[in-house]
């Protein structure tokens, strides 16, 4: 192995793209293989929360992500029918001092994008577009990536950024089957010029109800608000992003919801959505040369706001431990699996928990809905649930 390590990642996607940038920042060389054949995702909001804002800085990029980020001035939780509002403790103006770090809410295609120039920048034919993976494998001292195109690529490790469907999981662990939650997501982006003026209020909503929720916010500085709806039903089983559906199925999904939940509704361009299932835990991320991150060894349900910025964590915590052990990628990928196994436990466990305040069928009895809402959304209790997720220092912690 050469003294400057040559690590393929497959997948160009937040997480895939965060390790390259850390890996390219001490030394490394780094290879990206992405399957589309141009560099951008379905249009999306995504929230980073501080302790991806403290990733993000360590990378030097914060500032470009603030510069293209909405900053809402509060958060809210919203009762679904009534529209009563509970506001929470996340506000935007403290954040800094009580975290370290703001919250940034962001468009993601912006996000890649900002990524990939910032890899570009520092390596500029790393990122190799139109190369969609059929599978890997490594022998005593390098690693192979196979593709559609019947193009090879080697490196001395692989990083298995694809995703929930990830190739690179499957190739080391095998298929595995997700059990179906119960719940599909709804989403879209809608531009404020096509709503009411009162949408553009600054703050961040969740409207929570008896058998589903929404969830609103402004990203690229403004201009577009993201929404998401999910819904409990049993006759969607797609696990895709990209899957298209029509606003007259949303509606119907949301009836009885209150007026502005309805208005987003029929404002949403195209509405996409997916079946969220629950993928079985893996015993071990790595083996020898090759590793994963993200949702290719963690997806988790999208009800704690920590699924990009724990592909974040990742990432920089990858690229530290291999520079931490170098040259000896195993054992550099045996430390960061330990750096970071029981925090994305905790992390995808949270999210299954916080299901049950943001949907639960009390909420269709007003009388109970009130002290419900007042009891799970009191600022000593969101500091119980939450302090641990924002404070992680992903940049110190002990790889």
């Amino acid at each position: 192995m050469s003294d400057n390590p040559h690590v393929l990642i497959a997948g160009a996607g937040i997480g895939g793209l965060t390790a390259a940038l850390g890996l390219l920042r001490r030394g490394f060389r780094v290879s990206v293989y992405e399957q589309a054949k141009e560099l951008r995702e379905v249009g999306a909001g995504v929230l980073i929360s501080p302790n991806g804002m403290r990733v993000l800085t360590d990378l030097g990029v914060a500032d470009r992500a603030l510069a293209i980020a909405a900053h809402p001035v509060r958060r809210e939780v919203r009762l679904w029918n009534t529209g009563q509002a509970w506001p929470t403790f996340e506000l935007n103006t403290v954040a800094a001092a009580v975290y370290g770090y703001p919250f940034a809410w962001l468009f993601r295609p912006d996000l890649l994008e900002l990524l990939a120039e910032a890899v570009v920048e520092l390596a500029p034919d790393a990122i190799h577009l139109g190369h969609s993976v059929t599978s890997c494998r490594q022998g005593a001292e390098t690693v192979t990536l196979l593709f559609t195109n019947g193009r090879t690529a080697s490196g001395d490790a692989l990083i298995g950024a694809d995703g929930v469907h990830s190739v690179i999981r499957s190739t080391l662990h095998g298929i595995d089957q997700p059990e179906f939650t119960g719940f599909i997501a709804w989403r879209g982006v809608i531009p404020f010029t096509t709503l009411p003026p009162r949408f553009s209020d600054g703050v961040a909503k969740t409207w929570v109800g008896p058998k589903g929720h929404v969830v609103e916010y402004p990203v690229r500085r403004g201009e577009l608000l993201n929404f998401v709806g999910l819904v409990q039903r049993d006759d969607w089983r797609t696990e895709s992003w990209s899957a298209v559906g029509s606003r007259e199925q949303l509606a119907v999904d949301f009836d009885g919801w209150h007026d502005d939940v309805q208005i987003m509704i029929q404002s949403v361009p195209q509405p996409n959505l997916w079946a969220l299932g629950v993928h079985p835990p893996l015993q071990h991320w790595s083996v020898d040369r090759i590793t994963l991150l993200g949702d290719a060894c963690h997806p988790t349900l999208p009800f704690l706001g920590q699924g990009a910025t724990m592909a974040i964590e990742d990432g920089l915590i990858l690229a530290r431990a291999l520079a931490a052990y170098v040259p000896d990628i195993a054992r550099g990928f045996t430390a960061y699996e330990a750096a970071r196994k029981e925090r994305t436990s905790h992390l995808v466990a949270a999210a299954t928990e916080n299901v049950k305040r943001i949907t639960n069928p009390i909420l269709a009895d007003p009388t109970k809905a009130q002290s419900f809402l007042d009891a799970e959304f009191a600022e000593v209790k969101m500091s119980e649930r939450l302090n641990w997720v924002y404070e992680y220092d992903a940049v110190n912690v002990v790889v």
